[in-house]
């Protein structure tokens, strides 16, 4: 009997020590798990790709930086955050300089600097039926080489481009609207549609990126 206060202080240590146990497992047991974040619910895009909503775009004009991903064959509406309806946005930054575009298609990448891009479609469709966007240059020999960086990327017609650049080089005055045989080397179809003016100085080309056929 004189040894039951002792046996009794040794119980209560061992039933305080397991309480502390106990306690520490259910903490563990619910502190968060690190999960890989999903878009599902998510108002902020991680993605690489620029959405084309009203905060996309602003984030286009701000950053003069635009990475559009048609590497599927096509640019569609729901993946850009662009309503059912949407006719398609245009994107003017000529009064505060160009964007640099960049258009992944399933085989390839199609750049451009350019203080416009036109995205068309109609309310029917769920995709894009064309990105249009400008390049420009100003000098005739500057012209020519954007035509030929068409026909080394993109597979241009090379045969046409250049009896177009024979006809233009021997009138630098002339006037001429005249549109390439389109490449296809990227799995998009790129077709330039050149604006040369010999009286002005600056010479346009509108480029229009569509769908894999």
């Amino acid at each position: 009997m004189t040894f039951a206060p002792r046996f009794r202080r040794q119980a209560a240590v061992v039933l305080i020590a397991l309480a502390g146990s106990l306690a520490l497992a259910g903490c563990q047991q619910n502190a968060p798990i690190a999960t890989e974040p999903t878009s599902q619910g998510s108002t902020v895009s991680t993605s690489e790709f620029s959405t084309l909503d009203a905060a996309g775009v602003e984030q286009i004009r701000a950053s003069k930086t635009a990475r559009l991903d048609m590497s599927s064959g096509q640019l569609r509406k729901a993946d850009v955050r662009a309503t059912g309806d949407s006719a398609g946005p245009e994107i003017n930054t000529s009064d505060s300089g160009k964007i640099a575009l960049t258009i992944v298609g399933p085989n390839g990448e199609i750049r451009g600097e350019t203080d416009r891009i036109r995205l068309n479609t109609t309310s029917a469709r769920t995709d894009f039926s064309e990105v249009t966007y400008f390049l420009t240059a100003d000098s005739m020999d500057g012209f020519f080489s954007l035509v030929r960086d068409g026909v080394q990327l993109y597979g241009i017609d090379s045969g046409d481009a250049e009896r177009w650049i024979t006809s233009v080089s021997a009138d630098p005055t002339a006037k001429s609207d005249y549109s390439l045989t389109s490449g296809t080397d990227t799995g998009l179809g790129v077709n330039y549609d050149l604006r040369f003016d010999g009286a002005k100085k600056t010479q346009v080309i509108i480029v229009h990126v569509s769908p894999a056929a």
